[in-house]
């Protein structure tokens, strides 16, 4: 029987659809990429300054909204309308600041008699958020540019050449150099008497004197970061997110026995807070409190306006001139680089060190 003739396929209705071209569907949805980046560019200025101070410390964005304050108040001293702009928050506010706004801040601080340090911190928080105003579009490039070449000069010669030209007077206790403090004197601060607010005292300069703790860091301190059996302190540096480990020294060893088997509370804050009377509280200190006390256990030794910061001065310097090395200071120290204990380790060098000097010449008789 013969075979039904089947018909050659048709080439046509054999071959392969064509692939579908479809537009991406981001770019479909938003236009063309330079529109996407111009809508990504806008979405990310609008949280610029949100996103730069949530990667603060909660210290340093104090003490950046303390400098933003007096930038507002000088603002409002020099006539500026809307100094009271949230300067933290909205980007939008920077659009017209320009260098010499900045530079009139530094004069007009001056003039106030705000510390060199204090000023140069000032500039600094100033210059930070320009940037990030920049950055979000609000300040021009070429601002951003003339307000960075602004600089405040906290220590060197031409912060000495300001100072000079400048009235002495400065603000509250603000001070323009560290209260010295000799070693006598620092051994009698750690030797105070034998009363529950006297325990606590010796305890407080050990740990300021000797540990050369941040005042931040003592109100910190919890009753079981000491470990008077191993004689270490375990505590955190939250300016520098950071655990670490002090071995005691002898001074604070003793302190810590006495205070821990007579005043210490179980749990909580380790430093107790006391009322006039010395009866001491179940309330932790507070950086004001320790601020105040230190100020007036030093007033009876005749040193005058002593801060925790002196204290953590004189600790830094005595461990210098005792050959500490930088990198051993740094890290005992609790800084995040190395420029401060190496300015403490070149300020304890003598200068003439290795150099003969003459004999001396015998009396004539």
């Amino acid at each position: 029987m013969p075979t039904p003739h089947t018909p050659a396929a048709d080439p046509a209705a054999t071959a392969p659809a064509p692939l579908a071209v479809r537009a991406p569907t981001l770019l479909a949805l938003l236009g063309p990429l330079a529109q996407v980046a111009q809508a990504a560019d806008d979405a990310a200025a609008r949280g610029t300054l949100a996103r730069y101070r949530a990667g603060l410390a909660a210290e340093t964005r104090r003490a950046q909204d303390a400098d933003l304050a007096r930038w507002a108040r000088y603002l409002a001293a020099v006539g500026v309308a809307g100094a009271a702009a949230s300067w933290a928050e909205d980007a939008a506010c920077w659009a017209a600041v320009s260098w010499g706004l900045v530079e009139g801040f530094i004069a007009w601080q001056e003039a106030q008699g705000y510390a060199r340090s204090s000023i140069a911190r000032a500039i600094s928080t100033v210059r930070s958020y320009a940037t990030q105003a920049a950055r979000a579009g609000a300040l021009a490039p070429e601002a951003l540019r003339l307000i960075a070449t602004v600089e405040a000069s906290a220590r060197g010669k031409t912060a000495r050449n300001r100072d000079a030209l400048r009235v002495t007077t400065r603000r509250g206790a603000k001070k323009a150099e560290a209260v010295m403090i000799t070693p006598t004197q620092a051994r009698a601060l750690k030797r105070q008497p034998d009363t529950p607010q006297g325990r606590r005292d010796a305890l407080l300069m050990c740990l300021l004197l000797d540990h050369g703790l941040r005042v931040s860091e003592v109100a910190d301190l919890r009753v079981t970061d000491l470990d008077s059996a191993r004689g270490m302190l375990v505590f955190y540096r939250r300016k520098v997110d950071k655990v670490q480990t002090h071995r005691l020294t002898p001074d604070t060893a003793q302190a810590t026995r006495r205070y821990l088997a007579e005043d210490a509370l179980a749990t909580g804050p380790l430093l107790r807070a006391s009322r006039q009377t010395g009866e001491v509280t179940r309330a932790g200190m507070t950086t004001r409190r320790i601020a105040s006390r230190v100020r007036t256990l030093a007033l009876a030794l005749g040193l005058v306006g002593l801060s925790p910061h002196d204290c953590r001065h004189y600790w830094a310097t005595q461990a210098a001139q005792a050959g500490a090395d930088p990198l051993a200071l740094q890290e005992a120290g609790g800084w995040a680089s190395l420029s401060m204990p190496r300015r403490y380790v070149a300020d304890a060098v003598i200068a003439n060190q290795g150099i003969p000097l003459p004999a001396e010449e015998p009396e004539a008789l």
